[in-house]
């Protein structure tokens, strides 16, 4: 690809613009400033954002996107004709170029095999299918996962003005929030702090005892209502920290979209999470949160994944490990263990300045 594909300076005028991201919610979001940044650049362009299904609420309601196109690889595009038939699709929005923010073999396959001409990512699994190669050293954590993204719009030439997140506010999940609420006594003026136990592996995921801990000490210290947000893989971390607070609590574990996540979050004056896609969306409706990580490896660290606003602070410790195992951890996740509850309740007084 020759660099002035997106650049500023190039023709940039009704080009058609394809941004790729086929992982997590919490990955998508990290993701949206590139959203801007391409319209900005490409102000008569058609931008569309491809993407999985469950990070559909991420994107819905963008204002500098044109389309969001699903791709289901273990649903409705699952197997060889239905690949074929969503290429296909592919070929006839004639994308004059692919943004891949993510790396993945299908990923790169499907780009090549839907005949877009320019296709921009980093050089990692089939990285030789892409048009243009950028090396890939995500593994070493040297920055911030909002920065290497959009250091594939730096390698083109366009040198982005904005690094902030953003989450569309969506009516119905407010309206579904407030109905929420109001059942269970929420009024406008409580203090209301949510806490997420849930994660997508094992290493990211602090004690559900302590979690519990934590929050009856803060719902005892500030008047606050709790609020328990987990996905429906997660419910029952949720439920059994419901149960340590005999249901002093409103626990939403499964019981919610990533729009209705946001909704809640947006209300509350705290939040209190492990490493997952919620510690952004509370990030990009303007929640401090309190994220606990884990893992010591470069590249799965806080310096690529953490929160980035102005108030949040990471709770993570170096336990001495030589090596990061992650989830096949052999010495019973240390690092997640050394983060006590007293630690969680002094980084809350800083945030709510008591």
């Amino acid at each position: 690809m020759n660099k002035n594909a997106v650049q500023k300076n190039g023709n940039h005028k009704g080009k058609r613009v394809l941004i790729v991201r086929l992982d997590r919610i919490g990955d998508v979001l990290l993701s949206t400033p590139v959203i801007k940044a391409v319209r900005e650049v490409c102000p008569d362009g058609y931008i569309a954002f491809m993407a999985r299904r469950h990070a559909y609420d991420i994107l819905a309601g963008n204002p500098y996107l044109d389309e969001i196109i699903i791709y289901e690889k273990e649903g409705r595009d699952k197997g060889l004709l239905k690949n074929i038939k969503f290429i296909r699709s592919l070929r006839r929005k004639r994308f004059d170029i692919a943004l891949v923010l993510h790396p993945t073999k299908r990923t790169h396959l499907l780009m090549a095999l839907a005949g877009i001409p320019e296709t921009v990512g980093y050089n990692k699994k089939w990285g030789f299918l892409l048009t243009t190669r950028i090396p890939h050293t995500k593994q070493y954590g040297l920055k911030h996962e909002i920065d290497y993204v959009l250091d594939i719009l730096r390698y083109t030439g366009l040198e982005p003005k904005d690094r902030t997140l953003y989450m569309p506010v969506n009516s119905v999940s407010e309206r579904n929030v407030d109905s929420i609420f109001e059942e269970n006594g929420i009024k406008k003026g409580d203090l209301c702090i949510a806490i997420n136990p849930g994660a997508s592996c094992v290493s990211k995921r602090w004690g559900v005892e302590k979690f519990a801990k934590a929050a009856a000490a803060l719902a005892e210290k500030y008047k606050a209502k709790v609020i328990i947000t987990a996905g429906a893989d997660d419910k029952k971390l949720g439920d059994k920290i419901s149960s340590l607070l005999h249901d002093n609590c409103l626990n939403l574990s499964g019981r919610t979209s990533v729009a209705d996540v946001a909704s809640v979050l947006r209300r509350v004056k705290l939040f209190v999470s492990n490493d997952s896609g919620p510690v952004h969306i509370a990030c990009a409706v303007g929640t401090p949160v309190i994220a606990i990580f884990g893992r010591s490896d470069r590249g799965l660290s806080p310096g690529r994944w953490g929160p980035v606003g102005n108030r949040d602070i990471i709770l993570h410790k170096d336990v001495g490990c030589v090596e990061c195992l992650a989830h096949n951890c052999r010495k019973g996740f240390k690092c997640l263990e050394a983060v006590t509850v007293a630690e969680v309740l002094q980084a809350a007084d800083k945030i709510l300045g008591r």
